[in-house]
């Protein structure tokens, strides 16, 4: 699953930009991370996101 992520990572965000530093980079990638797990569905997770699929209820 890691794999899965890393390759999407990759895909979808660090090829797309030429990060100028290594702070522009950490901003960028954090981006794209928030977005991963809560606003892009997952067919995995019957078109959840993360934090829908796995938040805890009380």
């Amino acid at each position: 699953m890691v794999e899965r992520v890393i390759r999407t990572l990759r895909e979808q965000c660090a090829h797309r930009y030429r990060f100028e530093t290594l702070q522009h980079a950490s901003r960028i990638i954090g981006d794209w991370i928030s977005f991963y797990n809560h606003r892009r569905p997952h067919q995995a997770l019957g078109m959840k996101t993360p934090a829908e699929a796995f938040t805890l209820t009380a």
